[in-house]
């Protein structure tokens, strides 16, 4: 069934499949396509929401649009790059590598504009960004090295967490044409 696959089959079954999926393994192929359509689909809401000047709306950084789009899609994004990890045989805890520092970032931002708003001055601003962006750097040499796993071959044969979606050789999925 797999070897029949379109990549539109690709794309869509993360989230009409296996939403929120975390066991097993996923083939490059299921990954790379649908990180392609969240990245189109994206885009098509960005667009969408600027033409309807609903851009910026929320913090002046998402749309309502664009936020729903990203709250509808976390869980099969998370899911699918867990099932990916498994393929290369690694955990998928490794997904929240990148998440993590990112969270902090959000955190020290807030926590920086609070002391400026308060009277901080320049000082704090300075500080606070400079923390913030080293953390941010941080979270950045994470995603690399979670899109350098993802990237990896899937591993051959069966591993602890199931067989090779690829079946037995690992060859990878023929597309079909």
């Amino acid at each position: 069934m797999n070897q029949e696959m379109s990549p539109v089959d690709w794309a869509k079954r993360p989230i009409l499949e296996k939403y929120a999926d975390f066991t097993g393994r996923a083939s490059r192929a299921e990954f790379w396509w649908y990180a392609l359509a969240l990245v189109v689909a994206g885009i098509i809401v960005a667009i969408v929401e600027g033409i309807l000047g609903l851009s910026h709306m929320i913090f002046y950084i998402f749309g309502p649009l664009s936020l729903l789009f990203r709250a509808a899609t976390i869980v099969p994004s998370l899911a699918v790059s867990a099932r990916r990890l498994h393929d290369t045989n690694r955990p998928g805890w490794w997904v929240l590598l990148p998440l993590i520092p990112e969270l902090l970032m959000l955190i020290m931002a807030a926590m920086t504009a609070g002391a400026v708003a308060a009277g901080g001055g320049i000082g704090a601003a300075i500080g606070g960004a400079a923390l913030t962006g080293l953390i941010g750097l941080v979270a950045l040499v994470g995603a690399v090295v979670l899109i350098v796993f993802c990237a990896m071959p899937s591993q051959p044969g069966s591993n602890q967490y199931g067989p090779n979606p690829n079946g037995e050789g690992g060859a990878g999925p023929v597309l079909a044409e």
